[in-house]
């Protein structure tokens, strides 16, 4: 009676850890400007959302360096252009912009950096999406964020 009590117990574990949402996703950049996924959906059950960002090239930072930034979708073009003046030890993002909701810094090959933002900050409502600030590299280096 008691293996079969524990075998239930550890059988309800498995499913409810199973059944919990999944609040991080690891995305690689690459020297081909590119990003391994275009879109990301986040659990509404989630209370932080936790992306990794690997760079899996072999290029320096300063020449095929890439970062991760989330904002509103709208915000994304004007967020990279006004970056451009920031230069790359400011992650090409102007200081203090309150338009980015979240970004990791530039890396470049074999690195990773990590951010872990308050999913609270989203409205189901709004279009959200991510992209790479580094000079260039948003028109192929982009993608969607979604509540779900």
């Amino acid at each position: 009676m008691f293996a079969k009590l524990v075998a239930v117990s550890l059988l309800t574990l498995a499913s409810s850890q199973l059944m919990a949402a999944e609040c991080k996703t690891t995305i690689d950049s690459t020297d081909q400007m590119s990003f391994n996924t275009k879109a990301i959906e986040i659990d509404k059950s989630c209370k932080t959302f936790t992306v990794e960002l690997t760079h899996s090239g072999s290029l320096p930072k300063n020449v095929m360096g890439h970062n991760w930034v989330l904002s509103k979708e709208a915000d994304m073009q004007p967020i990279a252009t006004d970056g451009l003046a920031a230069g790359i030890d400011k992650n090409y993002l102007k200081e203090n912009d309150a338009r980015v909701i979240a970004h990791t810094k530039i890396i470049g090959a074999g690195e990773k950096d990590s951010v872990t933002f308050d999913v609270s900050k989203l409205d189901a409502a709004e279009k959200y999406g991510f992209f790479c600030s580094f000079p260039g590299h948003i028109s192929m280096m982009k993608g969607t964020v979604t509540l779900k």
